[in-house]
């Protein structure tokens, strides 16, 4: 797949590298911006299962 975005880059490779970085930085921005946001109640990571009766040493 990278092979295939390479291949239809413009330009020499100075210019694919900065395509690419651009590119890069933008699925990261889109990442944080809407995916994780909206992926982040449907994860369990808030679930605790800590109780309040004093824990097994007690």
């Amino acid at each position: 797949m990278y092979g295939w975005i390479w291949r239809h880059l413009p330009g020499n490779v100075w210019v694919r590298a900065l395509i690419s970085l651009v590119l890069i930085l933008a699925v990261v921005y889109a990442l944080f911006q809407y995916v994780f946001p909206w992926a982040e109640p449907l994860l369990p990571f808030n679930d605790v299962t800590v109780d309040g009766d004093g824990g097994a040493g007690q």
